[in-house]
């Protein structure tokens, strides 16, 4: 075998355990890289409890309830329900009837443990994800920005 006839052999080689590298990679990131889970896709997936993600939608009216130290309330996609629980001081801009997400751990029956909750930031925003899904849903009512 020539030098030329080497050199083309390793590259392809390395070429190859690239590529299959990069695919096991992506396959396995496929679930992850979603930005945050729609009620309805929390549901469908049947996640195990623990499970730390990220959920959004709008936040239920009348579903607000808060005691000394626990705020409680439903974030909906029109489909599915699922009831967050979180401990510390909501935004500013968090209301009822408006987009959020929520980052922490799934529970039993479709409960949430949030550690973080993110509101959003104007009137007008609203997160693509959480547009796409309400659109899907037949419950959009505005443009996104």
């Amino acid at each position: 075998m020539t030098r030329k006839q080497r050199r083309l052999v390793t590259i392809a080689v390395i070429g190859g355990i690239l590529a299959v590298a990069g695919f096991l990679v992506l396959n396995a990131l496929n679930d992850s890289i979603v930005f945050f889970f729609g009620p309805a896709e929390v549901a469908q997936k049947n996640m195990p409890v623990g499970t730390r993600m990220r959920v959004g939608g709008l936040v239920k009216t009348g579903s607000l309830m808060r005691d000394q130290k626990r705020v409680s309330f439903v974030v909906s996609d029109g489909t599915q329900d699922i009831t967050i629980s979180y401990e510390g001081v909501l935004p500013d801009l968090f209301r009822e009837g408006q987009g959020v997400v929520a980052e922490g751990r799934l529970g039993p029956n479709m409960t949430f443990t949030a550690e973080t909750v993110l509101a959003k930031h104007d009137e007008k925003y609203m997160p693509r994800e959480v547009a796409d899904s309400l659109k899907k849903q037949g419950h959009w009512q505005g443009a996104p920005q």
